[in-house]
């Protein structure tokens, strides 16, 4: 768990990991301390063979708002502001390298960096109060970093707007715009995360990690190049023990028995 108590870390005997972001006293910023415990939380599973999914929560009111704004003004530097943004970027392109789905938990408010943290995992299920912005500009600060991921998940004027208005969106707004995957009450949300979870479990590890990969990689590539990395993808994948067993499954009527 590392040296402090930022993130809580829990595991269930299928390899579910549960990530609690835990400074509810200040809505669980994403401070030097967060961003540092939430690093080595997910340089830890990345090496994980065992693991087969990871759910991003977060303790107290607040899903997550962001920088914490105090800490940033306390050290006013160009450099400073260079490594924090970096450090925030690494935690961000870790979640995107890890080789199972993240899905974010959000139960409160989401802004600015927060924001971007939904916008980064691979799924997200809000409840009904739960709020989006990406409000920087409220403050003088575009929010440039967290517009990387928003604008790989919500229409370029949805994203827009919500940049240069830093203005909150619903939860209803947030799964309209695409930006969550669903959005119930609040006190069905670890039931509805369970459905995905189920839902992936139930698939090969091995397949989902080429797919995931391979998902964000096309995504920045020109389509030819994006459909010769997908070719080499499906090829490898079907060559893989998972693919051999789910169509020898088919093929003979019945499930598949993947190892993993």
């Amino acid at each position: 768990m590392g040296d402090n108590d930022a993130v809580l870390e829990t595991r269930d005997a299928r390899g579910v990991v549960t990530l609690t972001m835990n400074r509810p006293a200040n809505f669980n910023a994403l401070s030097e301390e967060m961003l540092d415990a939430l690093q080595q939380a997910l340089d830890r599973l990345a090496a994980d063979q065992s693991l087969r999914a990871v759910v991003v929560a977060a303790a107290g009111k607040a899903f997550c708002p962001g920088h914490n704004l105090k800490e940033m003004i306390s050290r006013p530097s160009l450099e400073y502001y260079r490594q924090l943004f970096a450090q925030c970027s690494r935690v961000m392109l870790s979640i995107l390298k890890l080789p199972v789905p993240v899905i974010a938990r959000v139960h409160g408010i989401a802004t600015a960096a927060g924001c971007q943290l939904v916008a980064q995992c691979d799924l997200a299920v809000a409840a009904q109060e739960a709020k989006f912005a990406v409000s920087g500009i409220n403050y003088g600060l575009f929010c440039s970093t967290p517009s990387v991921p928003l604008l790989r998940n919500v229409p370029p004027k949805q994203a827009m707007e919500m940049l240069v208005t830093g203005e909150f969106i619903s939860a209803q707004q947030a799964v309209e715009r695409g930006l969550v995957n669903r959005v119930v009450p609040a006190g069905e949300l670890d039931a509805e995360i369970e459905k995905l979870v189920a839902s992936i479990l139930a698939k090969p590890r091995a397949a989902l990690a080429m797919g995931k990969e391979l998902f964000y990689r096309q995504r920045e590539l020109g389509i030819e190049a994006a459909y010769q990395l997908a070719n080499e993808t499906m090829a490898v994948n079907m060559m893989n023990e998972c693919a051999l067993e789910g169509f020898t499954a088919f093929a003979e009527k019945r499930d598949p028995a993947w190892k993993a």
